[in-house]
């Protein structure tokens, strides 16, 4: 099959979520399918790291994305119908390129994200659309919790903007694809008449086969790339208002938020005081990634911002590193309080919930095992590849 996979993002290295299913992805698709990548870069990316997917890729086409906040962005949103997470991706050669390729004989369009599809021109093929999270969901989250009262009407604008567009992209394409069961759910009850299958995500590469030990230690963990806002807000609670009471319990635990790009809001959350450490790792520095979680002792996640499934948390399950995290933080798994997963409410109930784990070790170790088996039953990337593979010929068979 000849497939076209636009993303937003260069998948190497996959040093995000997106990144590494898109990654993951394409190296057991190309196994039986001849791929097209058509993909926005960053200025952090390098030709070695483009060329690397060439081994995978029939083809790559790479369009430079500018950055983010610059005024003709701004203008471009507002004189448009569209959002300003459109608008950033603009290219003035952007149509021309996918114009030049659709004229190929193409089986099937295969898009990640619904703020790709504006810039496609018309064409005959069938769509199918992976929403990796539902971004209005997000940005409504970060605008409830904002605190410049003078930018939420902005935001609220935006994110209108985000929620029709995102919707219409529902109603156009042919598939469409969630990443967990609650995004899926979601998606049927803002498109009443939208049947969203489910293709989860996987357990990253480079924690997938570790050794299967306990490493019980008072060392906190928080996993993240910090581009994204889920990631800031969790990292801000967990060193303000998490953290400070298990270390009123537990003295010699420690605090250790990694990951990468952190804004020099996560960077100030490092204290010595209260040891806290910020530790930024380099977005293809996998060996420091999988350090981080074989050092830690527990993995806590306050996430309160919805979307997607936490690839951090099934990285932390593959390192047998028990996490306590929140009902939102634990949406994509099916994995079950109090068994593979322990799940806390406000701040100080996480921090409680954390303290519990890290005092009891049968139930450390309860929770380490239960989570590894979960990871290594539901959420290797073969059978994965092979959903995906299933919807694929479905939708050509039906469209043909």
């Amino acid at each position: 099959m000849k497939i076209l996979m636009l993303l937003p993002y260069l998948p190497y290295p996959p040093s995000e979520g997106g990144q590494v299913r898109s990654y993951k992805l394409i190296k057991l698709l190309s196994h039986h399918h001849d791929i097209t990548l058509v993909c926005f870069s960053r200025q952090h990316n390098t030709p070695d790291q483009i060329d690397h997917m060439k081994q995978f890729c029939k083809k790559v086409i790479v369009i430079e994305r500018g950055k983010t906040w610059t005024f003709s962005n701004i203008l471009r949103t507002g004189f448009s119908p569209y959002p300003f997470l459109v608008s950033i991706y603009y290219s003035p050669n952007i149509r021309n390129i996918l114009s030049n390729e659709l004229k190929e004989n193409y089986d099937l369009i295969h898009a990640e994200m619904s703020y790709t599809l504006p810039y496609l021109p018309h064409h005959n093929l069938p769509i199918i659309l992976v929403e990796q999270t539902i971004m209005s969901r997000i940005f409504a989250h970060q605008a409830k919790t904002d605190k410049r009262w003078w930018f939420k009407p902005f935001m609220w604008i935006d994110i209108a903007k985000m929620r029709y567009w995102e919707k219409y992209y529902w109603r156009k394409v042919q598939k469409v694809v969630a990443v967990s069961q609650e995004d899926a759910a979601q998606i049927e009850n803002m498109v009443p008449g939208i049947k969203a299958d489910v293709v989860p995500n996987g357990v990253g590469e480079d924690v997938s086969n570790l050794p299967k030990k306990i490493h019980y230690n008072h060392s906190l963990l928080y996993m993240g790339n910090y581009k994204w806002i889920q990631n800031w807000d969790a990292a801000e609670l967990l060193a303000k208002k998490v953290f400070p009471i298990i270390k009123r319990a537990i003295p010699d635990s420690k605090l250790v938020i990694a990951g990468q790009f952190p804004t020099h809001e996560v960077k100030s959350l490092a204290n010595s005081n209260l040891d806290i450490q910020v530790l930024e790792l380099k977005d293809n520095d996998f060996a420091g990634v999988v350090n981080a979680y074989l050092k830690a002792g527990l993995f806590v996640a306050p996430m309160y911002a919805p979307g997607g499934t936490r690839l951090k948390i099934l990285a932390a399950m593959a390192a047998m590193v028990p996490v306590v995290t929140t009902s939102i933080g634990a949406e994509g798994y099916g994995a079950v309080n109090g068994k593979s997963i322990i799940i806390g409410g406000d701040p100080e109930d996480v921090a409680a919930k954390s303290i519990s784990v890290l005092k009891n070790r049968k139930i450390y170790t309860y929770l380490a095992e239960e989570a590894r088996k979960l990871v290594d039953t539901k959420f290797t990337w073969e059978p994965i590849a092979k959903k995906l593979e299933s919807i694929y010929e479905d939708l050509v068979h039906h469209y043909s």
